[in-house]
């Protein structure tokens, strides 16, 4: 299944497993980017050698530096040609704990994915593995479906330091987390971000 809208794929990789290099993570948290309508997103700003894997086809990885120092990933999910992406914000360690324990030093367990940059690092994501096809069986990382997480306990709410669409700090509900789950990370509001004039 690979699925090309961004809140759909949104909800539908909670409590999917995320597999790379002898760690397994059930999702627990993520967050919808609307591509060039969005100014959180990369592709804010158009199509760039940056961004190129945002613009599709949807089911391969995008990674990326934060603050020059952290790889995160997301899921790109938009139609050819058109920008979007779901970021992996956080999961639970279900398989290679002692591995994953080994990547991230003396975290508690609940942390070892807790957060987008916790959540590579335990899995042993890098920049290597930008554009990586999530459903082809031989990449390093792969995406497994799971069944779907009942809506009942999916709960929606601000993106982590991002606004919305109006640039001007206004937020939106495009983060979905599993409701009681430990391993979900700390909310953080927003600051405005605008487009550059030209």
């Amino acid at each position: 299944m690979r699925t090309t809208e961004p809140f759909r794929t949104a909800h539908a990789l909670l409590g999917s497993r995320l597999v790379g290099r002898g760690v397994a993570i059930r999702v627990t948290e993520v967050e919808a980017y609307a591509g060039e309508r969005d100014p959180g997103s990369h592709a804010f700003r158009g199509r760039t050698p940056r961004t190129e894997i945002m613009f599709g086809p949807a089911g391969h990885l995008y990674c990326y530096f934060s603050y020059g120092m952290h790889v995160c990933c997301n899921y790109v999910c938009g139609p050819d040609g058109t920008a979007a992406a779901v970021l992996l914000r956080a999961g639970e360690v279900v398989e290679g704990i002692d591995l994953a324990r080994e990547r991230r030093g003396s975290a508690p367990d609940r942390n070892l994915a807790r957060g987008p940059a916790c959540l590579t690092r335990a899995l042993g994501i890098g920049l290597d593995d930008n554009g990586v096809d999530l459903h082809d069986g031989t990449s390093a990382v792969q995406v497994q479906w799971g069944e779907p997480v009942p809506a009942a306990l999916i709960r929606s709410g601000p993106r982590v330091g991002v606004s919305g669409p109006g640039g001007d700090g206004e937020t939106y509900p495009w983060r979905f987390w599993i409701d009681g789950d430990p391993t979900v990370s700390a909310y953080r509001s927003a600051k405005p971000r605008r487009r550059r004039k030209s």
